[in-house]
């Protein structure tokens, strides 16, 4: 089973890619609704989140984990691959076990597509942990990256805003220093966000490409499991689909038909 793990239901973004490109196999998400956002807190308590998730869908039988969250990404992922797995791969008997994030697909990629600037939009803790210049530059070193920090776009659509005039208004606002900058592509640093991608093209113009971040994990997931076997033979491939949450209201169940285009059961889960 894949175990695509977010903040909240952004992540749903990323899973809604990845069954469209690889349909056959079992997938487990999970939202931390109970502690969203993530954004504001502090890298420590993003860790400790994380791992907590990571140990339950472990334990759940998800032997690959997709941190579908780019600000878990930023603060957990480094630690988790470097303390945290080898810990459980022996716990698990040797059994190959992984976790991956969304950040160096999407910087590969765009990095690749960019041709001298690029612009980043993300919560306050992503844009702090200048993750995707490190990255970016990483790859590509002549790159120069803008960075604008968006922390309303993530409550406003939470709060099912996205056609609300108000939220264009802001979005706007938030994007106005990166077209004066002429960046010519623009990362979309947190998985809600392209839930805003028509609107946020719109606004950008044809002189910036807005790529799909979901689509690019998607796409890396798909050439990772061709490169390790040892994991994708693991695998369950019977279609099943579980939506589990730390907390539940009817606006999370309504957002999520809306990030997934299709009605979902979800489950309220302790973690």
């Amino acid at each position: 089973m894949i175990g695509i793990f977010d903040s909240g239901l952004g992540g749903l973004t990323v899973l809604k890619e990845i069954k469209k490109k690889l349909p056959a196999y079992d997938y487990m998400y999970l939202g931390d609704t109970l502690h969203l956002p993530y954004g504001n807190r502090s890298d420590e308590a993003v860790f400790v989140l994380t791992k907590n998730a990571c140990e339950y869908l472990f334990a759940q039988g998800c032997h690959l984990i997709i941190i579908a969250c780019n600000t878990a990404t930023a603060a957990a992922l480094r630690r988790l691959q470097q303390e945290y797995l080898p810990a459980i791969r022996v716990e698990k008997g040797g059994e190959a076990r992984n976790i991956l994030g969304v950040v160096r697909p999407v910087a590969e990629e765009v990095a690749r597509l960019s041709k001298g600037t690029v612009g980043v939009i993300g919560t306050r803790g992503t844009i702090a942990a200048d993750v995707y210049v490190k990255e970016l530059q990483a790859v590509k070193p002549e790159l120069r990256v803008e960075q604008v920090a968006t922390p309303m776009l993530v409550p406003l659509i939470e709060e099912n805003w996205l056609r609300r005039p108000e939220t264009k208004s802001i979005v706007r606002y938030y994007l106005r220093p990166l077209k004066l900058k002429k960046v010519d592509t623009l990362i979309l640093g947190c998985t809600h966000y392209p839930l805003l991608l028509r609107e946020i093209r719109g606004i950008m113009g044809t002189s910036c490409v807005v790529p799909n971040p979901a689509e690019i994990v998607a796409n890396s997931l798909v050439d990772y499991l061709a490169r390790h076997p040892e994991i994708e033979t693991k695998l369950g491939r019977s279609r099943q689909r579980i939506y589990r949450v730390t907390d539940l209201n009817k606006n999370f169940v309504l957002l999520a038909k809306r990030f997934l285009g299709e009605d979902v059961s979800i489950d309220q889960v302790v973690v």
